[in-house]
């Protein structure tokens, strides 16, 4: 029978930790729920290596490094609300109820809407709430959010979910260009959105979040 707990425990020493992920609030998250309760029974050999594990089709848990740097960048603070687009099957959302006072998990996908609000409860979250709708048009009634994840790859932010950033509010995407992805932090400063790179991460694409492209004479 796989040790499950001696997996966790050195998913958070090799990839977490060596990967400059330094905050001991997420060592101690990470470690608190079990990754392979929300991997599909065929897959749940791979819940701890250092690679995205496909939980439905097209849809996957970001690996460890990935996740563990983005929450980092977020830079939470315990009172924090938080909305966790394309949360699949609940996981990221649970380690982020760890984190932060109240997380808003969003899904469209109407079995992993099933899924999530079945393992988030038995994952020991009280306060993240599951709710299905688009991913590209956030939560608009529980905004503003003081920090917005997009779980999976992405061409494009969408200006839907940068209008739900509380003052001071920050989202991490993993942003692609061609084959190579970059995790960008954005930040609401003054009524106004920044941005800045941050880190390199190869993830798969999430569907619908793709750039516009103009009119070329």
């Amino acid at each position: 029978m796989a040790d499950y707990a001696a997996q966790r425990f050195n998913m958070v020493e090799t990839q977490v930790r060596t990967n400059d992920v330094t905050d001991p609030r997420i060592h101690a998250a990470l470690m608190a729920v079990a990754r392979e309760q929300f991997v599909p029974a065929a897959r749940r050999a791979m819940a701890y290596a250092d690679v995205p594990v496909e939980v439905a089709p097209g849809r996957f848990l970001l690996d460890p490094r990935t996740f563990s740097k983005m929450l980092q960048l977020a830079a939470l603070r315990a009172g924090d609300s938080v909305l966790d687009v394309a949360c699949g099957t609940g996981y990221s959302s649970v380690v982020l109820g760890k984190l932060v006072k109240a997380v808003t998990a969003l899904e469209q996908d109407a079995d992993l809407v099933r899924i999530a609000s079945d393992m988030v409860p038995a994952g020991g979250a009280t306060n993240v709430t599951v709710v299905q709708g688009g991913l590209t048009e956030g939560v608009k009634a529980r905004a503003p959010f003081d920090a917005i994840f997009i779980e999976g790859a992405v061409e494009a932010v969408p200006e839907q979910l940068l209008a739900q950033l509380a003052e001071g509010g920050r989202l991490v995407a993993i942003l692609n260009s061609g084959a190579q992805g970059r995790a960008h932090i954005f930040l609401r400063e003054k009524g106004r959105i920044g941005s800045r790179p941050d880190f390199d991460a190869t993830v798969p694409l999430l569907g619908g979040f793709r750039k516009v492209v103009g009119f070329v004479f």
